[in-house]
């Protein structure tokens, strides 16, 4: 199923008409974003929608909150955080194993998150899953990862794009199926670790308020320089520990 821009999920639509005005200097780097109220006006949304999408563009680095000021247009800040190859789904598993429950299965066309991490092309359709991490009846995490375009991967990483094309389990993970196509290819990651809110559609997903801390990690996959796989796990507080390794 191609996701075209008229089915694309509302706050998907949102997020690029903010991302939009941005990049065509409507808001200029370094500019204050009007109040919530006004913006919703002006954008004829409701504000948690609106709300949701200004919490993306925070996550993805367009926007930054300065206490006292609002919310402001900045620059891509270099990204941090760990690095280490291994489904979200074996990390967090401490004793009991968490289940993949599959929400979402599609292609979409790029988003800003997409674009800046995968280098996609305008027009290009990127495989896109969201999952749930369950363990023990209770959503420990939210996934949602997306492929490099196809031909991209048949490029790159034939194996992986076939067994993309295989139609794998849904009861697994992007990563999962990367991982287990990759014998014999070098892969290395960069992943960043950044403290956020829920907000509303992912506290719905998860069973919790859309205020509940959370902790987000952005991933990207790599075979040599090129990107084929990029990933925004969010992990609610209660969710199990996530180790990080860190060496000089």
């Amino acid at each position: 199923m191609v996701v075209s821009g008229q089915q694309r999920r509302p706050v998907v639509v949102l997020y690029e008409r903010i991302a939009d005005a941005i990049h065509e200097g409507t808001y200029p780097p370094g500019s204050t974003l009007p109040s919530e109220p006004r913006l919703a006006a002006e954008l004829g949304v409701s504000r948690p929608a609106l709300r949701e999408a200004l919490l993306l563009l925070q996550e993805d680095g367009l926007l930054s909150v300065r206490r006292g000021v609002g919310r402001t247009v900045n620059d891509r800040p270099p990204r941090r955080g760990y690095e280490h190859i291994q489904p979200l789904e074996e990390l967090l598993s401490t004793g009991s194993p968490l289940r993949v429950r599959p929400l979402l299965r599609a292609v979409e066309e790029p988003t800003d998150f997409t674009t800046q991490h995968l280098l996609a092309p305008a027009g290009a359709e990127l495989r896109f899953w969201e999952s749930l991490l369950v363990g023990e009846g209770t959503a420990a995490a939210l996934s949602q990862e997306w492929a490099a375009a196809e031909q991209v991967l048949d490029d790159v990483h034939p194996a992986f794009a076939a067994a993309l094309r295989a139609a794998p389990a849904p009861a697994t993970s992007m990563l999962a199926v990367l991982s287990a196509a990759s014998r014999g290819v070098a892969l290395t990651a960069h992943s960043g670790v950044t403290a956020t809110l829920l907000g509303q559609r992912r506290g719905e997903q998860l069973g919790r308020a859309a205020d509940t801390p959370a902790v987000l990690v952005t991933q990207v996959v790599r075979v040599e320089d090129m990107p084929i796989l990029a990933a925004k796990h969010m992990l609610p507080t209660g969710a199990p520990a996530m180790p990080v390794l860190q060496s000089n």
